[in-house]
């Protein structure tokens, strides 16, 4: 008699749950983990870009989130960068180290009260930059983040995007520094400051040119950071997607949310009040920009580029599915990205943001609901490529917008 994948799985003592569940909401005992280069981490991570770097206050918020994080059978993926930091130096490129320094501060607060039973998993980014045209730069970028991070080797160390910021450019000056770059962090590698490394934002050329120039230099690629949601697939990322999990390179998804169109935060407790409608309702109270508050609104309900109801079609779709789970749309939206092979690093701040997150490990949507999500998806006419001056092939780099694309 043949043994089921899920019972093969456990005698070999495998730590993740399948790809797609055949029960409509049957939990797992297994841990909820996945391999990332040589690090094993929970199938879900949590990135840091919107943490407060306030080091004159307390934040009790933070504590908790990271109280709570330890606490968790699968472990820790915290994800940051060296450009992270406040909102309005990191938009000047001023806030250089300060999430960096955060995160180190409030993991050893944390370690000190005897709340980590788990070593936590810490990815920083190198950001390249004009100045930075050496191997020797991107060393000493390395030593910096490792210093402020207070290890002797960085988990995971990636490349944050293309060398796309050229100020020079319209004089001519856009010599491309990406296989020095290479270069760099491969020495990081060698050097053993750093334990994997990684990229973001590249494409399936990039990437496979990446792979195949590290690996020449004996090092593997372990990771790809993209922009990846069920509303955000079909701007090369899913191209991407599939090039990655080709060659074994860990694809890591920011903005799963599609920056909160498709997150539980935006429904109501209020059964008479919709997703749809409780998301238009959120919108108009958010914190975020008037120009990132006018694209969403756009994606919301329709209008310049966008057919009219917008994400409405989809967000019923996953909100019906979500019920019949007794889980959160937000759980569904991370659950998809998981079935798809890729790990969802969503934001949070708060204990509670957290915990909701991480609900959506230890179960697996259907094929059928993969399916028929993706269908709906693909029918609403659009595809979500950021909001203001977030977007998802693109960055603001002080002087003005440097983009990519995902080819």
């Amino acid at each position: 008699m043949m043994l089921s994948t899920s019972l093969l799985l456990l005698a070999f003592g495998a730590t993740t749950v399948d790809a797609f569940s055949t029960a409509s909401n049957a939990p797992s005992s297994t841990t909820d983990a996945t391999q990332v280069g040589s690090l094993t981490v929970p199938t879900i991570g949590c990135g840091t870009i919107a943490w407060s770097t306030d080091f004159g206050r307390p934040n009790p918020e933070l504590e908790d989130l990271v109280s709570t994080a330890s606490t968790n059978q699968n472990g820790i993926f915290f994800d940051t960068g060296e450009r992270y930091g406040s909102h309005a130096k990191t938009a000047l490129g001023m806030g250089w180290g300060e999430t960096e320094c955060l995160v180190a501060k409030l993991l050893k607060e944390n370690d000190a009260v005897g709340n980590n039973p788990t070593k936590a998993v810490v990815a920083t980014k190198f950001t390249p930059s004009p100045w930075r045209t050496t191997v020797e730069s991107v060393v000493e970028a390395c030593e910096e983040s490792r210093k402020r991070l207070g290890v002797e080797s960085i988990d995971l160390y990636q490349i944050q995007m293309p060398d796309i910021v050229k100020p020079l450019r319209r004089f001519g000056i856009d010599k491309s520094y990406d296989k020095v770059y290479w270069d760099g962090v491969a020495e990081c590698y060698h050097r053993g400051l750093v334990q994997n490394i990684g990229v973001s934002n590249y494409g399936p050329t990039l990437v496979t040119e990446c792979h195949e120039h590290l690996a020449k230099r004996g090092v593997p690629l372990a990771s790809n950071q993209i922009a990846y949601s069920l509303i955000g697939r079909h701007n090369g990322a899913q191209k991407t997607l599939d090039t990655c999990n080709d060659l074994g390179v860990k694809v890591l998804a920011y903005y799963p949310f599609a920056m909160g169109l498709l997150t539980g935060k935006y429904t109501s407790a209020m059964p008479e009040l919709s997703a749809e409608h409780a998301l238009t309702s959120s919108l108009t109270k958010s914190r975020r920009s008037k120009f990132e508050q006018k694209d969403l609104q756009r994606y919301a309900n329709g209008g310049k580029g966008i057919p009219a109801g917008g994400v409405a079609p989809l967000l019923r779709t996953m909100e019906r599915i979500a019920n019949d789970r007794e889980k959160t749309v937000a759980q569904v939206a991370l659950n998809y990205i998981i079935c798809k092979g890729a790990v969802p690093i969503p934001g949070a701040r708060t204990a509670a943001q957290y915990d909701d997150n991480m609900g959506a490990l230890g179960w697996r949507l259907t094929e059928a609901e993969v399916v028929e999500m993706e269908s709906v998806a693909d029918n609403l006419g659009f595809n979500f490529d950021g909001a203001g001056f977030k977007r998802s092939n693109a960055k603001f780099v002080g002087y003005g917008m440097e983009t990519w694309s995902l080819t």
